[in-house]
């Protein structure tokens, strides 16, 4: 029994372990989100995650479609909770691999927000500008002194008889 135990369950913890930090720490793809988050809830019955929904609408009036993912951080879920409202976009990474929900309901994971800056076009249309698109303010400069105008040369005039 010794040798079952040793030769059979070992290995198979080990490589149960080996198999959850890999699809923990790697990610099968990432991208950004953009949208209005409409929920925000921490759900589990033993592991508690963090599960949102995002609206991405693509133009006002037409039906929006849902992107459902989960988030771990607690300060990832702080800044969406002051975004709310307001249309932001989500930094996630897909997981694949993760066999229980304990870790998610979701294969994306959230790992950052970013608030994106609205700007109108129309009464009621608003166009999305990332914050990075807009012109960084100047600073306060004084203005250069005034430089006289220069007179323009006027050839002198032969007399008239």
């Amino acid at each position: 029994m010794k040798k079952f135990v040793l030769y059979a369950v070992v290995p198979a913890i080990v490589l149960a372990v080996l198999w959850f930090l890999f699809a923990l720490n790697w990610s099968y793809s990432s991208g950004e989100r953009a949208g209005y988050v409409q929920k925000l809830s921490q759900k589990g019955w033993l592991c508690k995650t963090w599960e949102g929904e995002l609206a991405m609408v693509t133009m006002p009036g037409t039906a929006p479609e849902k992107f459902l993912f989960t988030v771990w951080d607690d300060k990832v879920v702080e800044e969406i909770n002051r975004a709310m409202g307001r249309r932001v976009s989500l930094h996630y990474e897909q997981k694949v691999g993760l066999p229980t929900t304990c870790f998610g309901e979701t294969r994306h994971w959230v790992n950052n927000v970013t608030v994106v800056n609205e700007i109108p076009i129309a009464p009621g249309v608003m166009l999305p500008v990332p914050a990075n698109a807009l012109p960084a303010p100047q600073p306060n400069m004084p203005a250069a002194p005034a430089q006289p105008e220069p007179t323009p040369a006027v050839p002198p005039q032969a007399p008239t008889k």
